[in-house]
């Protein structure tokens, strides 16, 4: 599967950019490396943000917290890896169909919290995944033509610059749209089927 470097040296390869960058965690030096470790982890955060991806998805037990908050009855620490919450959900269930109703505030030191009526809560999230291997491949080409498209301006600068990120974005869509539906596909949801001897009734 794809590094973080091969993911970048694909991204400039989109802008038509002959250059490659050997490393960008740090950045080895080049102009190209020094764009690509600022922008490869917005344009990743993004992208896993955008989709319950499965690669990404995960379960955890809350951690419930001292925390005192009107209109709710518990609070929960949420887990630091969480790009975006899914669904809260009790011991017992496990679809989101269940989920309980949940808000997310910051606590006074800095830390996300958790606030739900729901004791003994699970959160099902999507994470912070930062291991590319991880990544399914088209995670990964959906994932270099937004890299891209972010790359553009500060590579190639001015008209041109803006003209490539918008078409690096579009290209953008149509990969991401691909990459939605085949990840969605890996799930299959066991559904109650009526007898065809009951449906003709």
């Amino acid at each position: 599967m794809a590094s973080e470097v091969d993911i970048c040296n694909l991204a400039l390869a989109h802008l038509g950019d002959e250059a490659t960058v050997s490393s960008i965690d740090p950045p080895e030096g080049s102009a190209q490396a020094e764009h690509c470790a600022r922008f490869y982890p917005i344009a990743r955060d993004t992208l896993l943000e955008s989709h319950a991806w499965r690669f990404a998805t995960r379960r955890e037990v809350l951690a419930e917290l001292a925390d005192e908050v009107p209109g709710w009855r518990f609070a929960y620490a949420l887990p630091v890896d969480t790009v975006q919450i899914l669904a809260v959900l009790g011991p017992d269930q496990s679809s989101e169909e269940g989920t309980q109703a949940f808000d997310v505030e910051m606590g006074a030191d800095g830390a996300g919290v958790i606030l739900t009526n729901q004791p003994e809560a699970t959160v099902r999230y999507v994470a912070r995944v930062t291991d590319s291997i991880r990544f399914s491949p088209m995670f990964i080409d959906a994932l270099a033509w937004l890299l891209a498209s972010y790359l553009a301006g500060p590579v190639l600068k001015g008209d041109a610059g803006a003209a490539m990120a918008r078409a690096c974005l579009q290209s953008f869509m149509m990969a991401i749209s691909g990459a939605r539906v085949s990840d969605a596909n890996q799930r299959h949801v066991l559904t109650e089927r009526t007898p065809g001897w009951i449906a003709g009734r």
